[in-house]
Parts: C-alpha cells; structure tokens; sequence
C-alpha cells in the first residue's frame, strides 16, 4: 500500500514538472493532503499543518505536526522527485518545552482553547490531575494532549510541567478521585475553614497523611489542602471497579439543569459530548472528545426500532452519519439524558411532549459503550498509559 501511494503521488509530481508553476503547485499541494489524509486525518488529535515552498526550485519544507511517521512520508514522496529537499518541518513536542514533555492539571477544571488566548473558542477542558503530553509553550501557554488524544492550548496557570521521571513518580504515588459532584478542598481539616480549591468529579490527587476525617492532600504545583475522606475513592479502587451502567445514568442526571458550555467537559458546566465523557469518566471510562468522534466507536447499532437500545448506549443526532452535531445517553422507556441549553431528559417518543427532533436534527446513528472497553477510543483508565 505505501509503495502504491509513493507511485501515485510521484506520478502526479512528475506530469506537473513540465507544466506551469501554478500546476506544480496544485501537485505539491496534492501531495500534502494525500499524506494528511492517511496520517493526520483529524486535526482534533493529530497535527499536520505544512506547507512546501519551491519558489526557488528546491522545496522547502515549512510547519509542524504531531506525526513523524507523516513527516518522513512526506519527506521520502518528495526526495524521489528532488535530489534535495530542505526540511524546516517540526515535529511536536518541540524544543521550547525542554525536557517537560508532559503536565499535571492543576485546577479543578482546566479550560483548553484553540488558540494560546483567553479569547479563544473553548475546545475542551481537563481535570485536576490529569496528565497530558505538552507539545509546545508560547507566551505563557501550554499546547497540550489530553488522555482522549485531543488537543488543545491551556494557560501556565492550570498546568504544572513535569519531566517523564516526575510523571512515573506521580504515577507510584497514593493517589485519590473525589466522588461527589461538587465541593472543596479546605485550608485546615475543618469545612469551616477558607477553601484552598474547588473540587469536581473525578478530580485526581495525591494524598500524603489523614487528619481528623480529612485526606492531607497535595496539587501538582506543590498546594497542599485538607479533603473529607467520605467525598474521595482511592484510586486504585476506582480503577479496579467494574463500570456499572446504573451510576453512569446516576451521574448524568445529577447534572440535570446545568448549564450547556460549548467546550464543557465538568459537573460544572458541560456540552453535549462533554456530559457522556463525565458521565463515563466517573466509571473510570474514557471516550472520545466530541459527538462526531464518539459515534465512530463502541457497538455500532441500527435505529429503526428504538426497543433495542439499553440504557447508557449514545444516541447521534444531526443531519446525517456524516454530519453528526449532537449525541444524548439512552435511560430506558424511550427517554434520553443530554446538555441541550442545559442537561434534561427527552424523549424518542413521537407523541410525548418531551419530544423535540427535527428535521434539521434527527436520530441518525447509536453505539453500546461498555460492551466495547478498550477497543480503539473506549478506554478504561486502568489501561491508559499515562495514568499507570
């Protein structure tokens, strides 16, 4: 297959040789997308931003990307038409992060943007604790990849960089996942005492003594603070539970008339795909990041007939399998939980008055997630590398 493609894009380059530059171009810029395609398909995880430069007969490669199996692609398609190519192509992470290559959530909730500024569309978010790879700095922000393989830019504030002897440190330590929907980590073991943080669902932390009921625990940016143990599970037990489906419906509609946030992935405030990853993460699940992205995975199930779904299978709304905007959580009696303004139940009952499809989003594609751990996208924590 790779000599296949090599083939075909040589020939492309070549027909255009003895054409116009215009035509060399539109070949040159063939051959960039041809090699995004096969290894960068979606940019939400996999970077490929690059340009090839041949103003001056030799091409000259410019951007970056998250791929060096893409890079060497690219360079190798290229060196078979150019005896010499010019490469300026990074590969991510990049030197500007030193030896940091991965960081620790330091916030309750972290907000990740498309780009490194506070006015940025909100793309994502990420818990307190969660490790993720840093891939470049710039100007006080991290560009960084969450554990479902998104990625993002976060501010220096929500992020404590650490080198990969830090993060297998951190991985040995005695760890703890707060279980209750809300509350907060204390200056003193006293809840009447000054609040050091918030705390939400599955906020992660390392705990290092007990005191009075309260859990002794330590940020990743060195703050310390005093939590009920009765709100925390080790997480050795968390990972080791089996994902009861039951507590996933639970935590979705705990939520129940919370605000939507576009790029919400907390108890605080969540968008449709930000709902089930809560909802499933407080079962030591991770899903994908988005709507369009979820229903790529799990058990792929027809629609026709509504009585086949289980409770805790997601439900894909929008204008077609291709053009997927929405997604909800299956309950039972044709009832369905999701962020829609705020989190709410709806129905798939046409003649219940808590039906609201339309033509412009109607239900086009579900999937079975708990029949489906650990395959492709549906991981359970346990088996994620970076936390283990």
């Amino acid at each position: 297959m790779l000599k296949f493609f090599k083939i075909k894009i040589l020939a492309l380059l070549l027909a255009g040789s003895s054409c116009s530059s215009p035509q060399q171009n539109a070949n040159l810029d063939k051959l960039i997308s041809n090699t995004k395609n096969r290894f960068a398909p979606d940019n939400r995880t996999e970077l490929f931003n690059v340009v090839i430069d041949k103003t001056n007969g030799t091409p000259v490669l410019h951007g970056l990307t998250t791929s060096p199996e893409a890079k060497q692609a690219l360079l190798d398609s290229l060196k078979t038409i150019s005896p010499e190519v010019i490469d300026s192509l990074v590969v991510l992470p990049d030197t500007s992060v030193g030896n940091k290559f991965w960081g620790l959530a330091t916030l309750s909730v972290g907000t990740m943007r498309a780009e490194p500024d506070h006015a940025a569309e909100i793309v994502s978010q990420i818990l307190l604790g969660t490790p993720v790879r840093v891939l470049q700095k710039h100007n006080g922000w991290y560009r960084v990849q969450s554990p479902d393989k998104y990625i993002g830019w976060i501010d220096d504030s929500a992020l404590f960089p650490v080198t990969g002897n830090e993060l297998n440190a951190w991985k040995q330590s005695n760890r703890y996942v707060y279980r209750r929907t809300e509350g907060f980590a204390y200056s003193a073991p006293d809840e009447k005492s000054s609040p050091v943080s918030d705390l939400v669902l599955s906020d992660l932390f390392v705990v290092s003594g007990e005191n009075n009921g309260f859990w002794n625990m330590q940020f990743p940016d060195g703050r310390t603070g005093y939590v009920p143990k009765t709100n925390c599970i080790s997480y050795t037990e968390w990972i080791s539970e089996t994902p009861d489906v039951t507590r996933i419906i639970e935590t979705a509609c705990s939520l129940l008339g919370r605000p939507y946030l576009w790029g919400g992935t907390s108890t605080k405030a969540v968008d449709c795909s930000g709902l089930m990853k809560t909802a499933y993460l407080s079962q030591a699940v991770i899903l994908a990041r988005d709507a369009s992205q979820q229903a790529r995975y799990g058990e792929i199930l027809t629609i026709t007939d509504s009585t086949q779904f289980k409770p805790g299978d997601l439900l894909f709304f929008g204008r077609s399998k291709d053009h997927i905007t929405h997604v909800g959580m299956y309950k039972g009696n044709n009832q369905y939980v999701h962020s829609s303004g705020l989190v709410r139940i709806n129905s798939l009952n046409p003649q219940s008055p808590e039906y609201i499809l339309t033509g412009r989003k109607s239900l086009v594609s579900a999937s079975r997630i708990l029949n489906s751990l650990n395959t492709e996208e549906i991981i359970q924590v346990k088996n994620h590398p970076w936390y283990n």
